[in-house]
């Protein structure tokens, strides 16, 4: 999903049902046989932010060439990365004691609470991915439908713990550039947005996870496979499913998520802008629907009067 704050729920899905807190994000290998991400220069004067795109989920074996950023690296003061989202052991154990109700039905089960029409499509798409016919009949329809895009992606070799955060770390670390972390959002915020997401919002963005099941996977793949190859024209021209628009300008309309989202979107501009205020080469890596979105990090920045030089 291209919506952040999804994106977020479905990590959060998978995280919060953890007997023990979750492994550390999977690396994305480095290789030197692919054209590799493009990256967009930002520059005023002998300032430069070059802006490496993420994308989620990505294939498991994805690889990608880093001879450019590595080239970039030998001149680079500092690399940001978002600062992973955390959550402990005795976070999870609140969150399932004191607010069982942001994750689960609180009467009934699933069925009794998604609409009829979403939960008959629900469960067509959980056969294909269990034996359980009662699997996250607990969850409420959110997370319920964060459950079942997992295992949908997990069955076309998809996964939304790849990091290239941390691939720039260890790229980093190798050529002795500090790595600062940027906090843009919290678990407690994410949570914030589930509690005041309300049922009519929580409906369309289910629909747009069904939907993204249903015949949303080989958008996946291929956008996944432009990424890596760097081609960011088919990655601009791979139309995005009208269901997950729809989510996206639901959660835009409703407050808690909105803060969420601008706030993220707030903190990478403050950020950047901060490392184009003196001379100097600094790398971000920053989620690319955020990058090329209307209104989005790139069009920001050019009408703060910067300029920007495509991949």
């Amino acid at each position: 999903m291209r919506v952040a704050i999804l994106l977020a729920v479905c990590w959060l899905a998978g995280t919060c049902n953890a007997d023990q807190a979750q492994p550390a994000l999977d690396e994305v290998v480095v290789t030197g046989e692919r054209a590799g991400p493009g990256m967009w220069r930002v520059h005023r004067g002998a300032a430069n932010v070059w802006i490496l795109g993420s994308i989620s989920p990505l294939p498991r074996d994805i690889t990608w060439r880093s001879k450019q950023t590595e080239r970039v690296l030998e001149s680079t003061s500092q690399v940001l990365v978002q600062k992973p989202l955390e959550i402990s052991v005795p976070r999870i154990l609140w969150i399932m004691l004191f607010d069982r109700k942001l994750l689960m039905v609180r009467h009934g089960k699933l069925k009794d609470v998604m609409p009829a029409d979403l939960y008959s499509r629900f469960v067509i798409q959980r056969d294909k991915v269990t034996d359980d016919p009662t699997k996250w009949e607990r969850y409420r329809p959110i997370i319920a439908a964060a459950f079942l895009q997992q295992a949908a992606f997990h069955q076309v070799n998809l996964s939304m713990r790849l990091d290239l955060g941390a691939a720039l770390r260890t790229l980093a670390k190798k050529h002795g550039v500090r790595v600062e972390e940027v906090n843009v959002a919290g678990v407690s915020d994410m949570l914030e947005a589930l509690k005041t997401m309300s049922p009519q919002t929580e409906a369309v963005c289910v629909r747009a996870s069904l939907s993204t099941v249903e015949s949303g996977l080989p958008r996946l793949l291929e956008r996944a496979q432009a990424w890596a190859g760097g081609n960011v024209e088919r990655i601009e021209n791979s139309p995005e499913l009208k269901e997950v628009d729809e989510c996206r300008g639901a959660l835009d309309a409703g407050a808690g998520a909105l803060d969420v989202i601008t706030r993220i979107r707030q903190t990478w501009l403050t950020r950047i802008e901060k490392y184009l205020q003196a001379p100097g080469t600094t790398i971000a890596v920053v989620n690319l629907d955020m990058l090329l979105e209307r209104g989005g990090l790139l069009e920001q920045l050019r009408n703060q009067g910067y300029e920007v030089d495509a991949p």
